[in-house]
């Protein structure tokens, strides 16, 4: 079933001789509970076109369907509680709240959507993450990974139809950046969760599903063999959920 689907996405900046299109009629669609990649090179787009699908920043023209509704039918303030409760954004920077805890972070947009946080969902997502034995630290008390780490929870919190990442691993080191990825991926299998990362390493999404290319502002329609092979090996070697949990929970990172 899909969950999103665009339709002649455009978003044009400036106007006349400074007239610069960003995304150049997008149309794609994103199954429930698939992992896709758009990757693409600084200055292709991909940044602009993973906020139209989140409802930031509206299109030029074009529609974002979401559960089949247009989101951009909808004015600004009902587009803003769609988006709170709907979708979930992961930033390259984390985003965090510095004079939150871990546990608040987390928790936070339930607390603006006003309402309270699922408890026991709440510590279910912080042992998955890894981070129960620190739901009480501030942001400068944890590793990058661990920011990181907060920032999925936070996004996962509300049930959200749709997880849009941004250049998650873009702020990480190398074994880091493997360890997010593979949160995405067990988030993805074991809530079911939808998940659309946009990304410049074409390492990094072949670890997806699907991979999309984005190149000046348009999807070229290819998947390359390459990543089909690297998808159905890892899918063969792949270790266990529970054993890739164990040696982070172990490790506190």
């Amino acid at each position: 079933m899909e969950i999103l689907k665009t339709r002649h996405l455009t978003k044009i900046y400036g106007k006349g001789t400074n007239q610069v299109t960003a995304v150049d009629g997008v149309s794609l669609s994103v199954e429930q509970g698939e992992f896709v990649a758009i990757v693409g090179s600084s200055g292709s787009g991909k940044s602009t076109l993973l906020h139209m699908l989140g409802g930031v920043d509206r299109p030029t023209s074009g529609s974002v369907m979401i559960q089949d509704e247009d989101i951009y039918r909808m004015n600004d303030d009902r587009l803003a509680i769609f988006r709170r409760r709907q979708v979930g954004l992961i930033y390259q920077f984390y985003n965090l709240i510095p004079v939150l805890n871990v546990a608040e972070n987390m928790a936070l947009p339930c607390e603006l959507d006003g309402r309270k946080p699922d408890i026991d969902y709440l510590r279910e997502l912080a042992e998955t993450l890894g981070l129960s034995k620190r739901l009480k630290h501030l942001p400068n008390e944890l590793s990058g990974g661990q920011q990181q780490r907060t920032a999925i929870g936070r996004a996962l919190i509300t049930r959200p139809a749709i997880l849009l990442a941004d250049e998650p691993t873009g702020n990480l080191d190398s074994k880091t950046s493997d360890e997010i990825v593979a949160l995405l991926k067990m988030s993805n299998r074991k809530y079911k969760q939808t998940i659309v990362m946009i990304t410049h390493n074409l390492e990094i999404a072949k670890q997806a599903d699907r991979v999309l290319v984005i190149e000046d502002g348009r999807i070229v329609n290819r998947e390359t063999e390459q990543c089909r092979m690297v998808n159905q090996k890892q899918q063969r070697t792949e270790p266990a959920p529970e054993g890739e949990l164990r040696n982070w929970n172990q490790e506190g990172r």
